[in-house]
């Protein structure tokens, strides 16, 4: 007699029969390996609307040129990729993650991005921090270079740190309101 579905697929699947037997040496799926398909499509401009669902609600984006607060305006930023530029994608990457306390993790993503504006290609290398909790990205960070973000706690005078935090909301703020306040293309 054939098995049902569910039986064939616990038979093959190594982590259910691994359960089954109370012990396991596979090791467990990093939180980082079930995002970056998502990251990739972020920074790749084929964002769909389930590529946001790793970010909690109130989450933020921030790189040297903008600074989003919320679901609705990291998509704004994401979906003007294609806006700006001809071609945008991560070429090379490395993954690092970290438990910081229970429940909480720190991602890092070495990487390598590729740009093409105006016929021009732009390679730039960059950090990607991703800080999760309860799985789900509450902030998410580009740096650049990888250089740290500049803001009034990371340069020599904290007003201009402050008026550079200003201008990133107020871009992001342009940015939203050019892209629809964050509607997902597939749905307009």
């Amino acid at each position: 007699m054939g098995k049902s579905p569910d039986e064939s697929a616990a038979a093959t699947d190594p982590a259910w029969e691994c359960e089954g037997k109370g012990a396991c040496e596979m090791k467990q799926r990093r939180f980082a390996d079930k995002i970056m398909p998502h990251i990739l499509n972020l920074y790749g401009s084929c964002a769909k609307a389930n590529d946001f669902d790793m970010y909690a609600p109130d989450a933020s984006f921030e790189d040297p040129l903008t600074h989003a607060q919320g679901v609705k305006q990291i998509k704004s930023a994401f979906y003007s990729l294609a806006k700006v530029f001809g071609e945008s994608r991560i070429v090379e990457y490395h993954i690092q993650e970290s438990e910081t306390a229970p429940g909480k993790k720190e991602i890092l993503i070495d990487n390598k991005q590729h740009y093409k504006i105006m016929g021009r290609n732009i390679d730039m290398i960059s950090l990607i921090k991703l800080y999760v909790e309860n799985d789900k990205i509450v902030r998410h960070e580009d740096w650049w270079d990888k250089k740290p973000l500049r803001n009034r706690d990371t340069v020599n005078f904290p007003l201009v740190g402050r008026a550079m935090e200003m201008g990133r909301r107020g871009l992001m703020l342009a940015t939203h309101a050019m892209m629809g306040f964050g509607k997902d293309p597939d749905s307009q």
